[in-house]
């Protein structure tokens, strides 16, 4: 049996994501283009982020080729590292999963480029689809994720080139402020249509927050038989604003948070623990963090599925602070002092 398959039928399959605004923090990828050109410049650092998320509790080890297709490599003028970068975030990822037992998920996603309207773009989609899966065909991958599509008709696409190599197919839609993809389907259609034409897993990735992506979810169980896929950014998104691009910051009026000023509205690892038990009760079987997501959310979803990941050993122990604590062997002069810090 194929080995994501089989994870799957053993339980929940946690995917940490998240990579480009990660690395966009770190100083390693700019923000607006979001190309992943720190796959080529440090190579070193995307094993290392691979490493800190499986030791965080990710089963995956998903390849860093988001956004790395043709249509964003031509905006930076990069075009012709196509191949070279994919290539090599497909080979770094392949090391990480061997060396940690963890599967490899190749990577697809909106490419920016189909217009429905348009059949000369559908077919340079359905070319760009092909080039990228085929590279991580050649890596090996257990899998591949085809995420982040807001046009439901381009994720049946992406859907189509995956199954014809054999692999599994994980396709993730993303909602924006209208709960609806941008030809007006619903995402409980949306899914129903995924599933029925043959997707693995179907789901929601990225744009809303736990708060604004569980009640989708629900319609999706309610519609679709076979296992979901739900992984949120980590912001506070709301009803009035259920994207995380249509936040907007009360203390920097006439300003938009999104992408770089969105640090006020991240959630707290025990908002993503309370989301991942909930989506899990509802059914959802493939979990995991978007755009936003560090280790220590992954982690949180980890133990909130009962899970103890290496990184739990250095879960927080409140008991030994020096002011909150409550070990006897703390001095009693800074526990007494806790109420007025």
């Amino acid at each position: 049996m194929n080995r994501f398959l089989e994870r799957l039928e053993q339980g929940p399959v946690i995917c940490a994501e998240g990579y480009l605004f990660e690395f966009e923090r770190r100083g390693y990828l700019q923000a607006g283009a979001f190309v992943p050109e720190v796959v080529l410049e440090h190579p070193d650092l995307v094993a290392q982020l691979h490493r800190e998320f499986v030791h965080a509790g990710s089963d995956v080890v998903e390849a860093f080729t988001y956004y790395a297709h043709r249509e964003k490599l031509r905006i930076i003028g990069k075009e012709d590292a196509l191949e070279e970068i994919n290539r090599q975030a497909l080979r770094i990822a392949a090391e990480v999963a061997q060396e940690t037992g963890a599967l490899l998920a190749g990577d697809i996603c909106n490419t920016n480029v189909f217009d429905p309207a348009d059949r000369a773009s559908h077919a340079a989609v359905r070319r760009m689809f092909e080039e990228q899966v085929g590279w991580a065909v050649d890596a090996g991958a257990d899998f591949i994720i085809g995420e982040t599509f807001s046009w439901a008709e381009e994720a049946l696409m992406a859907l189509d080139v995956v199954r014809a190599t054999g692999l599994p197919a994980v396709i993730t839609l993303a909602i924006h402020r209208a709960p609806e993809t941008r030809e007006g389907w619903t995402p409980e259609d949306a899914c129903k249509r995924l599933e029925d034409a043959g997707a693995t897993v179907v789901g929601l990735n990225c744009i809303r927050g736990p708060r604004t992506m569980l009640p989708l979810l629900e319609r999706i169980r309610a519609t679709c038989q076979g296992p979901l896929a739900a992984l949120p950014v980590p912001y506070r998104t709301t009803d009035e604003e259920p994207s995380f691009q249509s936040l907007t910051d009360p203390e920097r009026p006439g300003t938009r948070p999104f992408p770089t000023g969105l640090d006020p509205f991240v959630c707290t690892r025990d908002e993503l623990a309370e989301f991942a038990a909930a989506a899990h009760e509802l059914g959802v079987s493939y979990l995991g963090v978007c755009c936003g997501a560090a280790p220590h959310h992954i982690r949180a979803v980890a133990e909130a599925l009962g899970r103890t990941p290496p990184a739990s050993r250095f879960g927080a122990d409140m008991s030994r602070h020096a002011f909150y604590g409550s070990d006897t062997r703390l001095k009693s002069v800074n526990r007494s002092y806790a109420g007025d810090l």
